[in-house]
């Protein structure tokens, strides 16, 4: 698959009747993303393989963005970053064609599409950088997240059971789904799903 050009940041859109700013993750975000992450439910943490509450966690993930192993946008508000969308590829040359798509969106903007318009600026760079695949992981339980990576194509690839345990010591299943970069594109194309990411 062929490298395209990375997409233009910032870009502002519109997520229910709010104006979103969606720009790359720079140093100076540390304090306001280390805000978000500690205002983020129990339970949303859970399929992130790294607690990003931690200090020295922020860190290694914005080390990251600057050597290129992760690419992250942010989404902000006046209000501060209210999500993110990460798309990390493996430096092993088995595994350089498959990216891994993290996506949060905080519960004040939630259902408002803005996790859609995420997943759709994280597939334009996964295509600039050459990944063919895209895989997501969230535990069984987190059924609204499920239904949207569903909705825009993602499918099932694997169930590891009782994989993450919380901090509470409660253990639960991770679903593993799967998305074709290229023909997440071609259906963005004939199906209209860009005009449907600056909708409500």
């Amino acid at each position: 698959m062929a490298t395209t050009a990375v997409p233009t940041f910032p870009v502002t859109v519109i997520a229910g009747s709010e104006e979103v700013t969606i720009r790359h993750l720079v140093l100076g975000d540390r304090a306001a993303l280390l805000a978000f992450a500690r205002s983020l439910p129990e339970h949303d943490l859970l399929f992130l393989q790294r607690d990003i509450t931690q200090e020295e966690v922020v860190d290694e993930w914005l080390r990251e963005t600057e050597t290129e192993q992760a690419s992250t946008l942010i989404a902000e508000t006046p209000a501060g970053i209210v999500g993110y969308t990460t798309v990390y590829q493996s430096g092993l040359r088995w595994t350089a064609h498959v990216g891994e798509l993290r996506v949060v969106v905080g519960p004040q903007v939630r259902g408002k599409g803005l996790g859609r318009i995420l997943t759709g600026q994280a597939f334009a760079i996964a295509r600039a950088r050459g990944i063919e695949k895209m895989v997501a992981q969230m535990t069984l339980d987190q059924e609204a997240a499920i239904a949207t990576f569903q909705g825009l194509g993602f499918r099932p690839e694997a169930v590891l059971r009782e994989h993450v345990r919380d901090r509470a010591g409660r253990k639960h299943d991770l679903l593993v789904l799967s998305h074709d970069v290229a023909r997440f594109e071609i259906e963005r194309a004939t199906y209209g799903v860009i005009d449907a990411f600056n909708r409500p």
